[in-house]
């Protein structure tokens, strides 16, 4: 018999993948170039060419063995080293190789992550408005996702709902920041809030409490700011990182888990990971694009162009009379829709070829996200056909 849950799981298509498939096909009837797709985080920026170079040159020059041989379990030892190194130099942190532990994207790291501290029946808390695909991630691994209500005033995080949750089945705590779908950027004073309740609540309750950070985001930051390192603020936290955006590397699959070395159990933690593994089949990344990666740390992609897109549609959603929180970085922005019904809101809009992603995925109703990770001509051409939605759905002048 087959897997009556995975089974189930279809009809739970992602909303933002048949969005995507919907504005492809609407491409091929009348010209991709009039779809205003805004539908997918997918980087439009190509990655760095330091990036190409090292990957021609280790292709050139490099032991074809290493190169496309089998990684060690935990990862390449060198890779390792300089992944720790780098983040040494710009946190100021004390992570070794041993530290560190590659992973296939931030999927595979926040799949490894949770598995290592949590067991089947904990709970992890997340904070509304959240990446939807935590829910099978979660769910994957028998453990229960409980979801905070958002603080819509600025996306931060509504500390009154968070220690009205808490309670002594929160093994981990899961935060994303940059936000997708929010665009927020977490706070220092924020994270440091968060700190301090978690350590309280460690005491109380008598067992760590884990902070899992997702900040595949991390470099996409405006208005010439940095996204605050969480575990600079608490100790038991677990970064999962990804290349995907800062270096336009989404289909290499390609990040980590850092295990900050003051967590608890720090040294046991990656070797756990390498066990994690084993039961799902992960194996770690290929070698050639750890060893890529490597050299090419202190790179990323030209991402100044989505900062030049965010303030493009925020000047254009505010104008046009959208409720609108400023996006401190990544490459989303989250404006109020002009109904309560989010869904209806956004089907509406596809008869204006616009794709919009309904917020009810992100625990937060009567929003949209928009995902501006397209040519900026592309964007300045929707900004008339945003203009006349609004009025001629909504009235809006």
């Amino acid at each position: 018999m087959i897997n009556e849950d995975y089974k189930a799981m279809l009809g739970g298509k992602s909303v933002i993948r048949e969005l995507s498939e919907y504005a492809t096909a609407r491409g091929k009837e009348i010209g991709y170039e009039n779809v205003f797709d805004y539908s997918l985080g997918n980087p439009s920026v190509p990655a760095p060419a330091a990036f190409t170079d090292a990957m021609v040159d280790l292709y050139e020059h490099g032991d074809p063995v290493a190169i496309h041989g089998y990684s060690p379990s935990l990862g390449i030892p060198e890779v390792k080293d300089a992944i720790a190194a780098n983040l040494n130099e710009r946190f100021g942190m004390d992570y070794t190789g041993n530290h560190i532990f590659p992973t296939t994207g931030a999927a595979g790291a926040l799949a490894h992550a949770m598995r290592a501290v949590t067991k089947p029946g904990d709970e992890i808390i997340t904070f509304a408005p959240y990446f939807p695909e935590y829910q099978p991630y979660v769910k994957g691994t028998g453990a229960k996702l409980t979801i905070v209500p958002a603080d819509t005033e600025n996306f931060q995080i509504n500390f009154e709902a968070f220690e009205k949750a808490l309670n002594p089945g929160v093994m981990a705590v899961l935060i994303n920041t940059p936000n997708n779908p929010s665009g927020a950027v977490y706070s220092a004073e924020t994270l440091e809030r968060l700190a301090g309740v978690l350590r309280a609540k460690q005491t109380e309750y008598g067992h760590d409490i884990f902070l899992v950070s997702d900040e595949p985001y991390r470099e996409i930051v405006f208005d010439g700011g940095t996204q605050a390192y969480p575990a600079k603020y608490y100790d038991n936290t677990l970064t999962c990182y990804s290349w995907s955006k800062s270096l336009s590397l989404p289909g290499e699959r390609i990040g980590y888990v850092a295990v900050n070395p003051k967590a608890t159990d720090a040294e046991l933690l990656v070797p756990m990971m390498g066990q994690i593994s084993r039961g799902t089949g992960h194996n770690c990344p290929p070698s050639s694009i750890q060893l890529g990666v490597s050299k090419v740390l202190d790179k990323t992609a030209d991402l100044s162009v989505y900062e030049t897109n965010m303030n493009l549609l925020y000047d254009a959603l505010t104008g046009i009379g959208f409720d609108v929180v400023r996006p401190g970085g990544t490459f989303y922005i989250f404006p109020k829709a002009l109904e309560d019904d989010a869904t209806a809101f956004c089907l509406k809009a596809k008869e204006h070829d616009l794709i919009l992603v309904p917020s009810d995925s992100f625990g937060v109703p009567g929003y949209f996200r928009m995902a501006y990770c397209i040519d900026t001509e592309k964007v300045k051409r929707s900004i008339p056909a945003l203009e006349k939605f609004a009025k001629e759905e909504y009235g809006v002048n």
